[in-house]
Order: structure tokens, then C-alpha cells, then sequence
């Protein structure tokens, strides 16, 4: 966050409690810019926070972690300067995210904008952190003991021999988490034994919204959007990525969360080796991540679809706010 005091976000996944209808208070709509990456988000943001006499409140998870700067497309100084951003640099790269946690800072500063007549504007590509603040989603809580065994049995044998366990316990969610993802075979895991009910893989459809919020999908035609990753990533690599991930060493590689961030991880991968081939596979994972962000969003049938190369962009959101 920045003009304030930065807000803390806990580390521990604890059930959410139910909450009086925010919008039984007066006050501005909740805008959300959502879609894929490098489709233009946040600009779109910004202008129509500009527009509307509002604040942007981020959700891209990675961008709540400081230093990671370039390879997330933070906004400049001047972009921070001219609105204010909320949920920015709001944790150390050895910190591991908490989509609960968000959720509650999110919905904070969501609220307070609100009653304070400011227009919020929640502008991020990260599905599962649009869809905890917007519906009414509660996750399961963490013990941090049964938390460090299970990754301790991860670092030792790998995400293979947990993924087996989990599909002996729970063969719908090993169908739907895929087995080399390590952290989230954790996770289910972890709330099968805490919960003794399956493993919630899929969010439940037909969430209830929290707020009467109007959504704002930014795409672009695949082609187009296939050359802007590859134009992004460049940018990145010569805007010093490299040197940005060597200056977050050692933390940047204990980090579970920070250290999976596109980019990062694959020059983490490439450090002292091909750095040309880094930003190849940059590319490449970005592309795959755009297909899965599209798809998250795509299911949601409150989206307003628009074309980002289309002329007038916000002129157009502006309208769908207002309808």
C-alpha cells in the first residue's frame, strides 16, 4: 500500500466468518478489472480509477511481495503517485501468500473506500484471489506442525509419492491437482486431515457475491496476446529481471510462494547458465498461464467481455459500469 501504513497479511489460512451484507451500506460500486495477463489490466485500471475517483486495490498475487518488481509489472512511481494502490509490497519474498489473508485486507480496504465515497478498483489476473474477495468463500484453516511434515515428506521424496497418497484419500482432487505441483498436493493433504471431508479442488459453483460488483474482463484475440507476452518478457530481461532476481537472493529461493513467479523461477533455474533460454521458457510458461487464467474466467458468467484492441477501451467500460 502506499500514503498509508502497510497492512500485514497473516501467514495461516483461518475459516472465515460470516459478514453483514456490505452493501447494506451506502456507497461507490466495487470495479473489477480481471483477465489475462498482458491483455492491459492495469491500465484500464487506472483510468478508470481516474474517472471514477477511486483506488486501486491489487490482485495479482505476486505483486504483494516487495521486490518483485520488473517481472511483475508493478505501477511506476508516478502511476502510484497519480492513485493510490492498495495491497502492494505488502510481504517478504520468504513469506508464503495466504489467499485467506488476502481476502480479509482486500475486503478491508475494499470497504473503507467505500464508506469513505471513494470508488474501489480491484485490478489483478490472480483467479482464486478476485473470486475470495468478490464471493463468499471460506478456507480451511492450517496446522503449521502437520504443515512443516508434510513438506518435509515433499522435500524428501518428492511431489510423486504425496501425490499417490492423495489420490488413495481422495481420487476426485488428485484428478484435478496436478502431480508435480508440490505446494498444492501440501495443501490438500493438510485439509483432508484437518477437515476429515474431501479436498474442495474446484470452488463450488454458484458462490454467492458479496457485493453487487460490476466485472470487466480485458482480452485480446490469441495472436495479439501471444505477441504482447513475448514483447513483455523482453522488456523484462532487458529492464534488468536478472539483476533484480540476484538482488533477492538468498530469501527469493526459500520463498514457496515468491519463488514460483513467472519469470523469476525460471531465471532462478538459469542463474549462471542459458539466460537466453530462461526468457524463452518465460515465455512459454507465461502463454500456458494465459490459457489457464482465461479459462478460470471464462466460466463466470457476470464478466463483461472486452476487447482490449478494440478503440475506446475505457470509454466502453465506463458504459458497463454505469448500466
Amino acid at each position: 500500500m502506499t500514503g498509508a501504513r502497510r497492512p500485514r497479511l497473516a501467514r495461516t489460512q483461518t475459516p472465515t466468518r460470516a459478514h453483514a451484507d456490505p452493501d447494506s451500506r451506502e456507497g461507490p460500486r466495487l470495479v473489477v478489472v480481471l483477465g489475462p495477463t498482458a491483455a492491459g489490466k492495469s491500465a484500464l485500471g487506472l483510468a478508470l480509477a481516474r474517472r471514477l475517483g477511486g483506488e486501486i486495490v491489487n490482485a495479482d498475487a505476486m505483486a504483494l511481495y516487495r521486490g518483485l518488481d520488473v517481472g511483475t509489472a508493478k505501477p511506476t512511481p508516478a502511476e502510484r503517485a497519480a492513485v493510490r494502490h492498495h495491497l502492494l509490497d505488502v510481504l517478504d519474498v520468504t513469506e508464503t501468500a495466504s489467499v485467506a489473508a488476502y481476502q480479509r485486507a482486500a475486503r478491508a480496504a475494499i470497504e473503507a473506500l467505500r464508506a469513505a465515497g471513494r470508488t474501489p478498483v480491484l485490478v489483478g489476473g490472480s483467479g482464486l484471489y478476485v473470486q475470495a474477495v468478490i464471493d463468499e468463500l471460506e478456507f480451511p484453516g492450517t496446522d503449521p506442525a502437520l504443515r512443516a511434515e508434510l513438506e518435509a515428506e515433499l522435500a524428501e521424496h518428492g511431489p510423486g509419492t504425496l501425490h499417490a497418497r492423495l489420490a488413495a484419500v481422495d481420487p476426485a482432487a488428485a484428478a484435478v491437482v496436478l502431480p508435480s505441483n508440490g505446494r498444492r498436493i501440501v495443501r490438500a493433504l493438510e485439509v483432508i486431515a484437518l477437515t476429515g471431508r474431501p479436498f474442495p479442488a474446484r470452488l463450488p459453483a454458484g458462490a454467492v457475491p458479496r457485493y453487487d460488483a460490476v466485472l470487466l474482463g480485458v482480452d485480446r484475440p490469441t495472436d495479439d496476446l501471444d505477441a504482447r507476452v513475448a514483447r513483455r518478457v523482453a522488456r523484462m530481461f532487458a529492464d534488468g529481471l536478472v539483476a533484480e532476481t540476484r538482488a533477492l537472493l538468498p530469501g527469493l529461493r526459500d520463498g514457496l510462494t515468491a519463488s514460483r513467479a513467472l519469470g523469476y523461477q525460471q531465471v532462478l533455474a538459469a542463474l549462471d547458465g542459458d539466460l537466453c533460454a530462461a526468457a524463452v521458457d518465460t515465455v512459454r510458461a507465461t502463454r500456458r498461464f494465459v490459457r489457464r487464467q482465461r479459462s478460470w474466467f471464462r466460466r463466470d458468467s457476470r464478466v463483461h467481455w472486452l476487447d482490449a484492441a478494440e478503440p475506446d477501451l475505457t470509454g466502453r467500460a465506463l458504459a458497463a459500469v454505469s448500466s
